[in-house]
Formats: structure tokens, sequence, C-alpha cells
């Protein structure tokens, strides 16, 4: 069933859906929206609680996806910033609150991941063709070359402007939408079907590059070149595929380094970011040098941490000490997920979020589901660059399209 947008089902479960529907296309932009969506699903998934519904509740599963913001609970009890803390609950309560959800609902969640998906990528696209409009209309209001799209002033954050909305995110949710499309153009359907899915593809694929998410383009790389053919395409045509999707891959970026623009954002600018610099050069401060700034800290408290909501409060001191101006100013998070866990709940958070992930790639083996898969591994490069549980937009993807994919109610009550 690939229509995103009507399903045939009792008055109670499409509210369920139209819920998460307008969950998941206001990801991209004013976080307020979201979080109406889902307080109202929430909600709503109480009202229609009935005893029999208890029956087949999977403890197992909500410990799984809600992990994370248990050990946030938990690493309160020693943290010496509870204010910040307490921020950390809130911000973090739909790692939570989703998985409740999901087990508290009658409604058959999984069954229409797919169409959540496609709901997210059709708006994306919608959003990307806003997005370049507004940036040719700049163009011509500056009386620009229409090659300047490609310039800086056009590329990553500076293209995601007009609707507020950080690069590296919506690029995730852009390549997650990119795999479903993927998905439903090899599955059953009508000509007229494919054609809307593989133009929405290209339009994502465009997207992608206008946003230059160097974490997010390698997770795409992955999907495409690896995901795919394991997953969804047969033996037969998959030598064929590789060797194609090998020679685009290649191809995309042999164009992508004739740009000078985007050439010094995937090599210099990656480089730079990887390469320790002094605080006297004209650079922003790379990530590893906060990464290495911030390598005594998680020593010294390296098996439980220093507490939740311990990490900007700290790295503040290491950034100052280490003449990081730009990270001390600008209250800058690690930028890395399983660092910041280290730093925040040490070793033992680490393994908590490495768990997750883990649990989530063997249920996605076991059930073939190639889209679980692609969505862990955006996921899981992101969390490299990015402190993903620790922004609003972050959490809402991960907490959202974890509990979906991984939790089975079928499976519970056939248990049961």
């Amino acid at each position: 069933m690939n229509d995103p947008f009507f399903i045939k089902a009792r008055v109670a479960d499409k509210i369920t859906y139209y819920h998460l529907v307008v969950f998941v296309i206001a990801l991209p932009f004013d976080r307020l929206y979201s979080e109406l969506a889902l307080g109202s699903l929430f909600v709503h998934t109480l009202i229609h609680l009935q005893r029999k519904d208890m029956r087949v509740f999977g403890w197992k599963d909500l410990l799984v996806a809600s992990s994370v913001y248990l050990l946030t609970l938990a690493a309160t009890a020693y943290s010496q910033y509870r204010s910040e803390a307490f921020s950390e609950w809130e911000r973090q309560a739909a790692l939570l609150l989703f998985p409740l959800i999901v087990l508290l609902n009658r409604f058959e969640f999984r069954r229409y991941v797919l169409n959540i998906v496609l709901a997210s990528a059709f708006v994306c696209a919608l959003t990307i063709v806003y997005l370049y409009f507004s940036a040719f209309s700049n163009i011509a209001a500056h009386h620009l070359r229409v090659s300047a799209i490609f310039s800086n002033a056009f590329l990553n954050h500076n293209f995601a402007a007009p609707i507020d909305m950080h690069a590296t995110y919506f690029s995730m949710y852009i390549t997650l939408g990119a795999a479903g499309c993927v998905f439903a153009f090899l599955g059953p359907g009508t000509k007229t079907r494919k054609v809307f899915y593989a133009a929405m593809f290209l339009v994502l694929l465009m997207g992608l590059i206008q946003l230059s998410s160097r974490a997010v383009l390698i997770s795409f790389a992955v999907i495409m070149n690896i995901v795919v053919p394991c997953f969804w395409i047969g033996a037969v045509k998959r030598k064929r595929y590789v060797l194609v999707s090998l020679l685009a891959t290649a191809a995309l970026a042999f164009v992508l380094t004739k740009t000078e623009a985007l050439k010094t954002r995937f090599t210099v600018e990656l480089k730079e970011d990887l390469t320790k610099s002094d605080a006297t050069n004209n650079l922003l401060e790379p990530r590893v040098a906060r990464w290495s700034a911030a390598k005594d800290l998680m020593l010294q408290s390296p098996v439980y941490g220093h507490g939740s909501g311990s990490e900007i409060p700290l790295l503040r001191e290491v950034y100052y000490e280490h003449k990081l101006y730009n990270s001390f100013l600008n209250y800058l998070n690690i930028h890395n997920q399983y660092l910041s866990m280290v730093i925040k709940t040490g070793l033992i958070g680490l393994s908590v979020l490495l768990f997750t992930l883990c649990a989530g790639f063997k249920r996605a083996v076991q059930r073939r589901d190639g889209l679980f898969f692609s969505f862990l591994v955006i996921v899981s490069i992101v969390c490299f660059s990015e402190n993903v549980l620790d922004g609003n937009k972050g959490i809402f993807f991960f907490a959202a399209f974890y509990s979906l994919f991984y939790i089975d109610k079928k499976r519970m009550a056939t248990q049961k």
C-alpha cells in the first residue's frame, strides 16, 4: 500500500494515521507543529486505550526503544547540573512517548511505515522546490548568474535558511524519503506511480546536493550502493545494479569536484574539519579540535560520565582553556553523539546507544527490512558528526521512525 494520504481503516485508526502524517510532514518546519501533533496523538491514544491492549504490551521493546531516555533519567541522580538535566528530560521526552504510543495503540503501525516515509518524502520534495524558488528569486533580484546557485551563498545552511532548518537534519529526512522512493519504485505499482517516485527521487537528490551535508551524503551512498542491492534487488540483477550504481556515484562525485564551491565543501572543508587547527588561524574550529579538547574531560569519569545536562557546561570550560572561543561563545556541543554519551554517561551510556542501534540492525536483517536498515545507516553515520539525540529535530526523527520500524505488535500477539 503506497498511497501516503489515504487509507481504508476504522475511524480511530484513520485519526491515528493522519496524526502521524501531520507529524512527519511538519518535521522540516517549526518544531511547534510536530510537538502539537505528537501531543494530540498521545492524548488520542490514551482516549482509545482499552484494558485488552495491555495484554500484548511489549516491555522489552519499550526498554530498547526508550533506553537512551531512561539512561538520561538515571544519570540525573549524580549530575551537578540538574536544571540542564531536566531540560534534557523535556527535549528527549519523545524517546519515551513514541514507543508508548506504538505499544498502546491498536493501529498497525508497521503496515503503514512506507506510507509515512513517502508522505515525508513528498513534503520534503515540495520544500526543496520552494527552496530552489527562493534561491533563484534572490539570484534574479541581485542580478547574479544562474551558476551562483552552486556558490557558498546558496549551499548547506544558506540553502535551508528560508525554513530555518538545520541542513544536516533536513538531509536526514530527505535521504530516508529517497530510500522510500526507491523501495516503492522497485515494488509493485502502475507505470505512472513509478514515474512519480522516480521524479520525486531526483528532486530529493538535487536537494541533498544543494544542502551538501557530508555525513548524510555518505549514508546516501551506502544505502544506494549496499543496502538497496542487498535488500531489494534479486541475485540475478544485483551485479548489474551495483555496477551502474557505482558508476553513477563516481559520476556524481566527479561533477561535484568540478564545481568550485562544492569541491571546497567536500574536499578542502572536510580535510579541515578532520584536522586539528590552532586558535590563531582564520578557520572555524573544526570538530576534531573539540573532540581532542574534550579527551581529558571524558577520561575524568570514563565509566558513568558526569551526569545528564553536563556536556555543554563542562565543554565551555574546556573550550576556554584550549582557546576555542567560537565554540565557547556559541555554547556548541561536541558534535558527535557517541562522544556526547561518553561525557554524560560514560562507557555505560555509549554501550546503551550502541546496543539500541545494534538491536535495530539485528531486527532489520531478520525481517529483511531494507527501509529500517537504511534509517539506521543514516542515524549511525550522522551520529559521528552531530549530537542527533540532543536536538529536537534529531530526537523526533529517531524516536518516531525507530519506534515505527522496531516495534511489531503482531509478533507480540503471536507470542502471547
